[in-house]
């Protein structure tokens, strides 16, 4: 029954596929289910689906189209999972997937850290002015394995350094993946911050520089893996700008759209993730 909703309506490109859905539902926990009524009004399915539209479109709760579930519905269940960690659970578990296709541990070796600063938004908070990169809002402090796929993600206010953005999301890696060895950075990842922070972790922290030989633009060993994945997270057009207003939220956001991308690239939708076909 809760499915007869999707098959009446016009499908939109942002909407899960059958085969993704078989890899989808297992890690998808069940709807919210309110105490007037014997089982959930929507499905999972196409609460993810408006979910998933909202991320590529970038357009706000309440304009949501009315042939999904209500609004309020979408919002409280993106809300509940942004808080209690299902989308990062959802994440991680997917980011396990796909290295297991890609002939690797499950557990990553190695990463490559950096940070990507975006504009504020007027209704959003917890601003700060990146003073390099002239921006107003906030920053995503990224650290992603080899194949691109986030590791961690630590969002602050824009003013914050890079080296000192670089200790939560390298503590919280190193948490979460006891065999993580090695992370290549860039000049900014420097001095006693980092020193102790790989004192504290075991984890090598090292700078891949340009020589004095290169010239123009040059494509740097293992810095373009993270450069790549930034690049994939502009396609969501909600990630463009910092709309909002919570921290959790934004996080929930970029988990949201990287299940998107290693979601289609697990179902085959994809013939390789660098010319991902997002939507049609």
């Amino acid at each position: 029954m809760l499915e007869n909703a999707r098959a009446s309506r016009q499908p939109y490109p942002t909407d899960i596929s059958d085969a993704e859905w078989k890899i989808l539902e297992p890690l998808v926990p069940p709807a919210i289910a309110y105490p007037n009524l014997q089982e959930p009004k929507h499905s999972r399915r196409e609460l993810l689906n408006a979910i998933r539209y909202r991320v590529r479109t970038g357009c706000p709760w309440r304009m949501l189209p009315h042939d999904f579930p209500p609004w309020k519905t979408v919002y409280n269940t993106h809300r509940e999972w942004a808080k209690d960690g299902t989308m990062k659970t959802i994440h991680d578990a997917l980011v396990e997937q796909v290295r297991q296709e890609d002939g690797r541990d499950p557990e990553p070796t190695a990463g490559i850290i950096d940070s990507q600063s975006v504009k504020g938004s007027t209704q959003g908070g917890g601003y700060g002015y990146d003073a390099g990169k002239k921006v107003k809002g906030r920053k995503r402090h990224v650290l992603v394995d080899v194949l691109g796929m986030i590791l961690a993600v630590v969002i602050t206010p824009a003013s914050v350094q890079d080296r000192d953005g670089a200790v939560p999301v390298v503590e919280a890696a190193a948490f979460e993946h006891s065999e993580l060895q090695k992370i290549w950075a860039d000049g900014v990842y420097n001095g006693q911050p980092i020193i102790d922070l790989e004192q504290r972790t075991g984890i090598d922290i090292e700078v891949v520089k340009r020589t004095d030989d290169m010239s123009g633009f040059v494509v740097l060993p293992r810095r373009w893996t993270v450069e790549r994945t930034f690049g994939w997270l502009e396609r969501f057009r909600l990630l463009n700008r910092e709309y909002e207003r919570t921290i959790s939220s934004s996080t929930a956001g970029v988990y949201h759209a990287m299940i998107t991308i290693m979601g289609r690239r697990l179902a085959g939708e994809v013939t390789n993730i660098e010319g991902l076909r997002m939507y049609g």
